[in-house]
């Protein structure tokens, strides 16, 4: 309590202060002056203080308003505004109330979602023989997004299981979901055996009863030393892969509903292997599919892409280069590729 009753004093002396010079000196100090301390209040002072502070402020502007021996147009005008301003601070203040916290400690709140989001898309250590890589976009950059990557080495063993996730919503609108379910997925990927995670998932979502409570996902796990992989869908578009031996690209066909919309939903695998040179390919929708361009014209697209953008072999660069060319920038992208040296 002492640490925010500080501020907030501090603030009111010298808002007092400015609305004294304002009506002593009014040739020397607009009404505009007073900006200053209700801007530094709505940047500092938390939602149970700065209503007070902003009436109060405002209250000392207006007991000096008969000091003013002429009051122009002109300075009826600035008082005006300085009153309108005040309103919208006013208006601010109790939209942060459902919140709880102050402007700069919101913000810090926001950006702490944002990395941790970032974090769960870290991928874990994997053998010199194995390459990964993820990249995510979001819909207008915006720093959230409804696509996520989870990743997990359970027991730092030899399988790799990845979940590619693409909430219902867009940019800032399913960030919120998509944090939740970031942590409830990397939980699940750590601790479900390969065959119940999507299962898991699908029961977990349908729990939460949102109202636009769907997603798509595709997991891949992959045993990183005999190359097996297995690979289950729901509701996602279809992981792509590399045969070294063709040098061509092809979709790997798998099905399932998406997550959170029929319970008790099993989840057939596609099998396959890696062997050395080969690569498979997760993605979203964002990706191949665009308002003019159905999603399989799409995957085509990507296809072609990497073809030719991977051929002489995989880096961050040439990763970055496919999601920057494919897909829409108004929508969440999402991208990641394994491949195995």
């Amino acid at each position: 309590m002492e640490s925010e009753t500080g501020p907030f004093l501090l603030l009111m002396t010298f808002s007092l202060v400015v609305a004294a010079a304002i009506a002593v000196w009014p040739e020397l100090l607009p009404p505009s002056v007073i900006l200053l301390p209700l801007t530094l209040g709505s940047v500092t002072l938390g939602p149970r203080q700065l209503p007070w502070f902003v009436v109060v402020s405002l209250a000392f502007v207006a007991l000096g308003v008969p000091r003013q021996s002429d009051l122009s147009a002109r300075l009826v005008v600035s008082y005006a505004l300085v009153f309108v301003v005040g309103f919208i601070f006013l208006v601010i203040s109790f939209r942060r109330t459902s919140l709880g916290v102050a402007g700069s400690r919101g913000e810090s709140m926001l950006v702490e979602l944002r990395d941790r989001i970032m974090r769960v898309s870290n991928l874990p250590r994997l053998p010199g023989d194995w390459y990964a890589e993820v990249v995510l976009r979001s819909a207008g950059g915006t720093p959230f997004a409804g696509d996520f990557v989870v990743a997990a080495r359970p027991g730092n063993g030899t399988r790799l299981e990845i979940a590619v996730v693409d909430v219902s919503g867009k940019g800032a609108q399913a960030g919120v979901r998509a944090l939740q379910l970031s942590g409830a997925f990397g939980a699940l990927l750590a601790a479900m055996p390969p065959e119940r995670f999507l299962d898991a998932a699908n029961d977990y979502l349908i729990q939460q009863d949102w109202a636009e409570g769907f997603a798509t996902a595709i997991h891949l796990s992959a045993d990183l030393t005999t190359g097996a992989v297995e690979v289950r869908s729901a509701g996602h578009p279809p992981a792509v892969r590399l045969t070294a031996g063709t040098g061509r690209w092809s979709a790997v066909p798998s099905e399932g509903p998406a997550l959170g919309l029929i319970p008790g939903t099993a989840y057939a695998p596609v099998r396959g292997l890696l062997r050395r040179g080969d690569a498979i390919m997760l993605y979203t929708d964002g990706l191949v599919e665009t308002p003019s361009r159905d999603i399989g014209l799409g995957i085509d697209r990507l296809l072609g892409q990497a073809e030719r953008v991977l051929r002489s072999g995989f880096d961050s660069q040439g990763i970055e280069s496919l999601i920057e060319t494919l897909g829409s920038r108004n929508d969440d992208r999402a991208l990641l590729v394994l491949h195995r040296r």
